[in-house]
């Protein structure tokens, strides 16, 4: 394997050997302590401490603020007492206010929503491991905000346990009651306890952030920071099981069919039952399951127009998938300024449940074929949990079914056609926590195995694939430094026609005819057609200063040409070795300029498993927040000329010219009832084709409960390198036989993502998203590169050859002639010019009529049209897109919490 590195890329992978924890002590500084008092009587939970238990209660106070006046006394008092029985945690938080209830903000969002309004969150450290966060938020309005965060595998907003708050707002400022059922937390199963805390308290007026255990603005803080909640004498929860069975009813109006399809129902009617899982196995192991779940609620995906090679990434929205995914995360990518770069993904849930991969199959086996939209999951658990060992647990395992289509050939004979086999998906994840947490070692493995009956699913999908990983993360001088290490392995296997998709994938492209050919033996890196596994490796390790006003960072990333984990990962290149630094300085101290400010510069590097640089760029950011709360942030990028070996798709490596690209971004206060945010980014490339994108952001409050938020964004992109299509030519010596077309390709998009947020109560709420989306592009100008591993083209019809133009019912086609009458054969393809107009939206009623327990009343509408038109007229392709006839879904949904 040929390769060339840099020296600060080998200095990163010496750094990758743990060091010995300089700090290995629990807490990093002494730990202030409260005690929590045994109730007695009873609490009536609405917001008002004036039960006679709150005054025996110790207060937590003497707050710290951290903005705007760091490391001075909160300029408003608080007050926040806990008191506890078999049952429950329960906090009591007297909140004061110099000028008032009425100089209190208080505002209705949706649970887990940004209020921007005064707040008040408890954190609990239950197992005292100085790791682990449990959070629980209310605000004036009682609005409440919760998320879970076991021993640093990230938090967890998806997390929504069984719990109450109740506030109320007087002429001393505000109150709050908190009920935490303790079956609701995790702990270990001492009699007496002793939990971390830490208390924050948001003061919207003055913009002031206060804190029980101070943490600086450039320390970085974290349980090791918290103080003490002592005398907890609690036992086991009483209740260990809990179930959520749901029942949903849908109708699906679609547009009739321009063709007499079938299988296609103007109107229809169905309904599904299931359910949702969990017992406490321990007190801080959980077993979670789902049978036949239904996500109909969760909200839609944009629309967007992918013209690369390349998948489109959509984030997980399943709430079954989303909480506790913290305890399945392996390969986060930490860095302080980085531009291409990816993770070391190993698991995407969204991979489960997927749209059927063999539809294509049943297209082309009939006239008509009916193709179920995704997966049905039959079912899937996963057990979650922290030990008082400090061993972090995460282990999920998910059955998927046997699809199939319904196919109708051109005699109306009907058969059924095999799109997707019946499969079991495993992800498992341990962790084990060292030296006062300071330490973290972790080990990840998953497993895809499919049921491969037909013969034709067999050529596509592998049949089976595992990846394993470690990683550890090290903390040292009182979490300053940090070493960051992620190695990873993968094999997949199957019949050597699935086998050979995947070497020609984009994500690798083995078949290259320049590519350096190396050997297949423990790791793939040669291009075989008859292979029936394949393997590869891959890692990120980072070495940085992560406190202070000076930071730094310097880090590497690589994937092998072999390594592959798109069944149950995400992974859209491999074959390159990524390498960057950067440094950053932050000034903290509010002056008369500004609040606070920083800048990093830096750069990084790629290079294939070749030798060839395919990456290289420098790097200055710098951001501010003025003294009226206004920021600004930008951002500068020069790219040098390099090799690309991905823009042939499969050919030769070509070249790719230098590029400046700037970014600028202004926002107000956030504060405020109406805030505005504005970005603009423009790049330029050498050979002359620029890039422009103009995107605005207002979100105005014209009510306590209603937010409203309007994003509309202009786009505008040329290139001048846009694939086409590849035809065979023995005369293209230069190019191994093949001649590979491009063109310019001017873009243009036009959007405006619309959301509306109506909170009627906070258990009572109305989210409205719509987007509408327009994108154009037009191609010109077609040519192909002059040789290879240069960036430059030639033009047919100017440079080389001739190109006509007819045009006719189906659109236009183009015929070249690249040697004009020479012995290099005509060649024509079709005008890929496009107009794409698409609507989608969805508005969710969701009422919380009973703790745990919602109902849920979705609508969703899709519509989207196409044409070969190729210019952006707003008027006419607007008219278009609403004559576009809409597919809508109406749903009901209820599901009943029960505790066991």
């Amino acid at each position: 394997m040929a390769f060339r590195s840099s020296p600060w890329c080998l200095l990163v992978l010496a750094a990758a050997t743990p060091l010995s924890a300089q700090d290995g002590s629990a807490h990093n500084r002494s730990p202030r302590s409260i005690q929590a008092a045994s109730l007695a009587g009873v609490i009536t939970l609405d917001g008002r401490l004036d039960e006679p238990a709150w005054a025996a209660a110790q207060p937590a106070a003497d707050f710290i603020q951290q903005q705007p006046r760091e490391s001075q006394p909160a300029t408003q008092r608080t007050e926040v007492r806990f008191l506890f029985n078999h049952d429950a945690l329960y906090v009591g938080a007297r909140m004061y206010d110099d000028q008032g209830g009425s100089s209190v903000v208080s505002r209705l969002v949706r649970r887990d929503g940004s209020a921007d309004a005064d707040e008040l969150t408890i954190t609990l450290d239950t197992f005292h491991d100085h790791l682990g966060q449990t959070l629980f938020s209310v605000n004036p309005a009682g609005v409440r905000g919760d998320a879970y965060g076991p021993g640093g595998s990230g938090t967890d907003f998806s997390w929504d346990p069984v719990w109450e708050a109740k506030t109320a707002i007087d002429s001393l400022g505000w109150t709050a009651e908190l009920k935490i059922p303790l079956s609701q937390l995790r702990y270990g199963a001492d009699s007496l306890q002793t939990w971390g805390l830490q208390i924050r308290r948001q003061q919207n007026r003055l913009n002031e952030h206060s804190m029980w255990a101070f943490v600086g603005l450039n320390e970085q803080g974290g349980p090791s920071y918290y103080g003490h909640l002592t005398g907890l004498s609690i036992r086991r929860a009483l209740s260990r099981a809990e179930v959520l069975p749901y029942v949903v009813g849908r109708s699906t109006n679609i547009p009739a069919p321009t063709t007499p399809d079938p299988f296609t129902q103007a109107h229809s009617l169905d309904y599904r039952m299931g359910a949702d899982f969990k017992y406490l196995l321990t007190s801080n192991l959980t077993l979670s399951a789902t049978v036949n779940p239904d996500f109909g609620q969760v909200e839609v995906d944009p629309a967007v127009v992918n013209l690369s090679a390349f998948e489109t990434f959509f984030d997980e929205k399943r709430p079954f998938f989303i909480e506790g995914r913290g305890l399945f995360r392996f390969g986060s990518t930490w860095c302080f300024f980085c531009s291409n770069t990816s993770s070391l993904t190993l698991f995407h849930s969204r991979r489960i449940g997927r749209s059927p991969q063999g539809a294509g199959l049943a297209y082309d086996a009939g006239e008509y074929a009916d193709v179920p939209d995704n997966t049905s999951i039959l079912g899937a658990a996963k057990v979650t949990g922290r030990t008082p060992s400090g061993w972090s647990i995460g282990m999920l395992d998910a059955v998927t079914g046997r699809e199939r289509a319904a196919v109708q050939a051109t005699d109306g004979s009907r058969f059924p056609r095999e799109v997707e086999p019946l499969t079991n998906y495993y992800v498992g994840r341990v962790a084990k926590d060292l030296k006062g947490g300071n330490w973290q070692i972790a080990a990840f493995g998953t497993s895809v195995v499919r049921d491969l009956r037909d013969t034709a699913l067999a050529t596509r999908l592998n049949r089976h694939a595992e990846s394993f990983g470690i990683a550890q993360d090290l903390w040292w001088g009182k979490r300053t430094y940090f070493v960051l290490t992620q190695l990873a392995v993968s094999q997949i296997a199957g019949d050597p026609a699935a086998i050979l998709r995947t070497q020609q994938s984009s994500a690798r492209y083995f078949q290259r005819p320049d590519k350096e050919q190396g050997s297949n033996g423990l790791f793939t890196n040669r291009y075989d057609s008859t292979l029936t596994t394949m393997r590869g490796f891959g890692g990120y390790v980072r070495i940085a200063k992560q406190a202070g006003t000076w930071r730094w960072e310097t880090a590497t990333n690589f994937r092998s040409p072999g390594f592959e984990s798109n069944d149950v990962g995400f992974i859209t290149r491999a074959d390159y070795w990524w390498m960057n630094a950067n440094v950053l300085r932050s000034w903290t101290r509010p002056t008369k300029w500004y609040r606070d400010m920083s800048v990093t510069t830096g750069g990084q590097q790629q290079f294939n498993f070749d030798g060839d640089l395919n990456d290289r760029q420098t790097n200055t950011a710098w951001g501010i927040t003025f003294p009226n709360y206004w920021s600004f942030f930008t951002f500068w990028i020069h790219r040098f000329p390099v090799m690309d070996e991905r823009l042939t798709r499969g050919g030769p490596v070509v070249g790719r010219p230098s590029q400046n690209y700037h970014y600028v971004n202004v926002s107000t206060d956030s504060r405020k009832g109406l805030v505005l945010d504005g970005g603009l980014d423009r790049g330029c490339r050498s050979d002359g084709t620029c890039s422009t994108n103009v995107n605005f952001g207002v979100r105005w409050r014209p009510a306590s409960n209603v937010t409203v938020n309007l994003s509309p964004g202009w786009g505008k992109s040329e290139v001048s390198d846009q694939y086409v299509t590849v035809v065979d030519d023995p005369t293209a010596t230069a190019f191994y036989g093949r001649r590979y077309v491009f063109a310019n390709l001017e873009q243009r998009s036009v959007s405006m993502n619309t959301r509306l947020n109506v909170t009627f109560t906070p258990d009572l709420t109305l989210d409205v998203f719509a987007q509408p989306f327009i994108s154009t592009g037009r191609y010109s100008r077609f040519k192909e590169f002059a040789a290879p591993r240069t960036a430059d083209k030639a033009m047919y019809g100017e440079d080389i050859g001739t190109i006509d133009a007819t045009d006719d019912a189906d659109g236009r086609t183009y015929t070249v002639d690249p040697d004009a009458g020479g012995p290099a054969s005509s060649f024509a393809f079709s005008d890929p010019t496009f107009n794409f107009r698409s609507l989608r939206g969805n508005a969710v009623l969701r009422w919380e009529f009973i703790p745990g327990s919602t109902l849920y009343l979705v609508w969703t509408q899709d519509r989207n049209a196409s044409e070969q038109v190729g210019d952006l007229r707003f008027g006419r392709d607007v008219d278009a897109l609403f004559r576009a006839k809409p597919q809508n879904i109406f749903l009901l949904k209820v599901n009943y919490w029960l505790a066991m």
